[in-house]
């Protein structure tokens, strides 16, 4: 009973529609949704599929198209199968079609088209995965951002992240009596944003223990020793406030929330060197 069907319909990759689904679904507890998710649509013959595809699973029909003739082609197979049919981006086209004072062009996929903003993306996610742990330091300077943090604490995730939203980032481990692989403080990283990623021990031993089973290691080291790790976490944190690069405790966030975070920190950095100009000048 408390098992449901909803189909995500788009005309580009999903993201989008996938997003906003899941962001209101988090708000019901209790429940499993099962998410058929139909991207690409951009035929009469595939709203079909899609209405067949309801029909014998029946649940709400939430979609992002654009053409109107698939749209009313969808809307009114939903309405003869007895669903609800949303056009989650309706609200939004028209607040800015009366704020901006003209049409849109209704034509699928544009966001994601090969444009510089494409071409920035795959230049970050290529510097991210070249200068993961640590590795080419030698140009690390010419990062937007630097995370530093001890093993585990999920620094390449978000930097790949990051890479996602066309920032170039790199990642450093911290790791007790060894020195970094660069100097981060010399002049030439006054540019990068450098921030640290630390964990809750208890949360990070057992990440670590994961890892291991993944790997099918078994025995007992000192990079699963809690004593152990909460000295890596303190001088990790030591390391950091001694340079005064912010920290930011991933043990409660998702990556998506942690790169968030780091965001936020980039924006405050750059307004207070926006505002610093114009003082200057």
């Amino acid at each position: 009973m408390n098992s449901f069907h909803i189909h995500l319909v788009s005309d580009s990759t999903g993201e989008t529609i996938e997003t906003l689904a899941r962001a209101c679904i988090a708000q019901f507890q209790g429940i499993t949704v099962c998410e058929n998710v139909w991207t690409l649509v951009r035929t009469p013959g595939q709203v079909i599929k899609i209405l067949k595809g309801v029909k014998a699973h029946p649940g709400v029909v939430v979609f992002t198209m654009v053409d109107q003739k698939l749209r009313s082609q969808l809307e009114e197979g939903c309405k003869s199968l007895g669903v609800p049919c949303i056009a989650v981006l309706d609200p939004i086209f028209e607040a800015l079609r009366n704020h901006f004072h003209t049409k849109a062009s209704f034509k699928p996929g544009l966001q994601h088209e090969m444009d510089q903003n494409y071409f920035k993306r795959i230049e970050a996610m290529h510097f991210a995965l070249a200068h993961d742990d640590g590795h080419y330091s030698h140009e690390m300077h010419t990062a937007d951002i630097i995370l530093l943090g001890v093993s585990r604490s999920s620094k390449t995730p978000t930097c790949v992240y990051l890479a996602n939203k066309g920032f170039k980032t790199a990642n450093i481990p911290i790791v007790p009596q060894c020195p970094l692989p660069t100097d981060l403080t010399d002049p030439k990283f006054n540019n990068c944003l450098i921030v640290g990623l630390t964990n809750d021990p208890r949360r990070l031993v057992q990440v670590r223990k994961n890892r291991l089973n993944m790997l099918n290691e078994t025995t007992e080291t000192d990079y699963v020793d809690l004593e152990v790790v909460v000295e890596e976490i303190a001088f990790a944190r030591k390391l950091c406030t001694k340079n005064g690069w912010p920290m930011i405790d991933v043990s409660r966030k998702s990556i998506e929330e942690t790169a968030t975070a780091i965001l936020n920190l980039k924006m405050k950095r750059d307004q207070a060197y926006e505002d610093r100009s114009w003082d200057e000048e």
